[in-house]
């Protein structure tokens, strides 16, 4: 299957990040994802102190995977602009900027350690 989706069916596989290569760029790419995609992927993107993300089918991947690490650039965007049905990951194409969405891939790219971030706000309380 992962043959399938790396090359039939997750579009976008050629387009490129058209933002500057910059301290800038990853710092709005990590704020804009400590926005909006923390709850299920948590401060570090490898689901640190997320209660359910293996608890749910299909379970949450760990960004830093070999798995979603072997997606281009343009995969992970089209990834984020429509989601990945039937797993409770939301398209963002119309609540995102390609330039959040961009960013966030940027930060992606660059994540921390596991469990460096601690976790999620909402499940400390």
């Amino acid at each position: 299957m992962n043959f399938s989706k790396h090359h039939f069916l997750i579009g976008n596989k050629k387009a490129k990040d058209p933002l500057p290569d910059d301290a800038a760029t990853l710092a709005d790419g990590k704020e804009a994802f400590s926005h909006y995609c923390v709850a299920c992927h948590g401060m570090d993107g490898q689901n640190t102190g997320v209660p359910f993300a293996n608890h749910i089918s299909p379970p949450i991947p760990s960004l830093a995977s070999r798995d979603v690490q072997s997606y281009t650039d343009g995969q992970l965007k089209w990834i984020l602009d429509n989601g990945i049905w039937p797993s409770g990951m939301p398209g963002s194409k119309d609540t995102l900027s390609d330039d959040e969405l961009w960013s966030i891939i940027r930060y992606l790219r660059h994540l921390p350690p596991a469990g460096s971030q601690g976790v999620p706000d909402m499940y400390t309380h």
